[in-house]
Formats: C-alpha cells, structure tokens, sequence
C-alpha cells in the first residue's frame, strides 16, 4: 500500500519517523485482515501530515475511515478523547489498536470541510462545537494538563534562541505561557486544542462532526485560538473586532483569548520564525 508523498517528505528526516513510515504498510495489511477493511482511496489532503488515512468498507459494507497516527506528543490521547465524547460531536471511534495509534472511525458523508464556508459562517459552527466539547471528565481521567504542552513547546522554542525574529517579544510570550498555565480562571474542561475549520466535516449523523481532535485539561479560552490563528489575514486587519466576536460566541474571556494568541504568535514554537508572527504578536499586545 503506497504511502503518500507529503507523509515520506515530513517525517523521514528522523530516524523515529523513517521507522513508522517503514512499518506502515506491514501495519496497513494487517489491520485491514484483523478489522475485516476493504482499503480504499487514500486521503492526501492539506490536513493530513501526521497520519495514514484512507476511505474503508467493513464487514458489513459500511463506510467508515482507516487512520494510524505518526506518534507525537500533542496527540498522544486522541484515542481516549474520542472515547470520551463518544460521537457528540466528534466522529465516532469504532475500533481501536492504542500500540499501533491506529483507529476506525465513523466516516463523514459527504465530508465536506467547514472552511469551505465564509469566515463569519465557521466562527458560529465551531464556537457551537467547542461549547458541547467542554465537559469535565471524572477523577482518574488519562488527559494531561494543557500546562504540559506549552510547556513543551516553550522548552522547543528556548533551545532555538538563536533563530528568534524579535527576543523581546519572545520573552514576553513566553512569560504569559506561564501566567496562563497557573492562572486558570474557570473549571478546566477537556479541551480540543486543534479545532478549526479544516477539523470539522460535514456528516449525516449531524451536520458538522468533528475530527483529529488532541484532548488537554483546561482553560477554555485557550480553544479559540487555533481557529482565530487559521484566520490570519482576519485576525492581523482587525484584531479587536476577530476576537471579541467568536470569544463572545464561546462566552469566554476576551482578554484571555487575546493574552493566549499573543503567546502563541511571540513564541509558540516553529520551523520558521518570519516576520508574519510577530507582525501579528505585535498587534495583539495587550
């Protein structure tokens, strides 16, 4: 089974990634035998850089969707996520191997993504996703603390000093990282922290469900960012106004929406840090 281009030429600079991509087909075939799968047409759009993903016809000649994940750490519980939600309003998780990161999942029929529509048209449909997403799991929940992952990324992105664009700007983010970690406000809740309109298909069971979610416990004004950080050009013309209207549509606080994306646009770490990030830490300032 081939293995898509963009897939090899992300992950086989490393030698952890040239061992998953070895591994995938062996992987492919024998998931395809256990789970009784018909592989079908490969995915091999813009979204899918960390995982195979391919249409599938099961036993019963119903649709659904083989994935396995490259192992990384933000989305080391995707698994458990989606058993937590359960299909509301995610895709349904239908089988799982956790050693292989691989899954079945419900397919989306027609699947169209939500950033097929206006801006303004995805804020309402994803702001009504997050707030059904943001529950609070029980005591002895798998999930990490959202803590965990900016520091991850703050630790990356200390180790590469040299490469920053703006070394104020820089330690200004990453000072509000940690005032944001140890500063949450409301009841953490599990979060999606990757959800924009390139994460949301358009489905049969209910109109829009979510996929690829990587599950945290924490602020839910942290949620909003990775669809306002997909809305560049919208968020650099006109920050005030982008912001407060989806931070509203989630009833969450402004000001902390505004406070998280500047982290993440001052430090937040990357391959290339250019000088659109921080044209956009700049305008986000408080």
């Amino acid at each position: 089974m081939a293995v898509p281009e963009q897939l090899v030429e992300r992950w086989s600079a490393s030698a952890e990634g040239r061992a998953w991509l070895d591994q995938l087909p062996s992987w492919i075939d024998d998931l395809s035998e256990r789970w009784s799968l018909r592989i079908g047409p490969v995915f091999t759009g813009p979204e899918v850089t960390a995982s195979w993903v391919a249409a599938v016809e099961r036993l019963d000649a119903s649709p659904a969707v083989l994935k396995i994940g490259m192992p990384h750490m933000e989305a080391e519980h995707e698994i458990a996520g989606l058993r937590f939600w359960n299909g509301g309003p995610t895709v349904r998780l239908l089988a799982a191997d956790e050693q292989l990161n691989a899954m079945v999942l419900e397919r989306c029929l027609p699947g169209t993504p939500l950033r097929s529509l206006p801006e303004a048209e995805q804020d309402v449909v994803l702001a009504s996703l997050l707030r059904r997403l943001w529950r609070t799991p029980r005591p002895g929940h798998p999930f990490r603390d959202l803590a965990v992952m900016v520091r991850y990324w703050a630790d990356e992105t200390r180790a590469n000093e040299d490469r920053w664009a703006d070394v104020g700007m820089v330690r200004e983010g990453l000072a509000a990282f940690e005032e944001l970690s140890r500063d949450v406000v409301d009841e953490p809740v599990l979060l999606a922290t990757d959800l924009h309109a390139g994460n949301v298909l358009s489905a049969q069971r209910e109109p829009w469900l979510v996929i690829d979610p990587k599950p945290f416990v924490g602020d839910r004004s942290y949620d909003a960012t990775q669809h306002l950080l997909n809305s560049f050009a919208r968020l650099l013309r006109n920050p005030g106004g982008t912001i407060n209207r989806f931070a509203d549509l989630l009833d969450v606080d402004r000001d902390r929406v505004r406070l998280w994306l500047f982290a993440r646009a001052a430090a937040e770490t990357r391959d290339n840090w250019d000088e659109d990030w921080p044209s956009l830490a700049r305008a986000l300032r408080v």
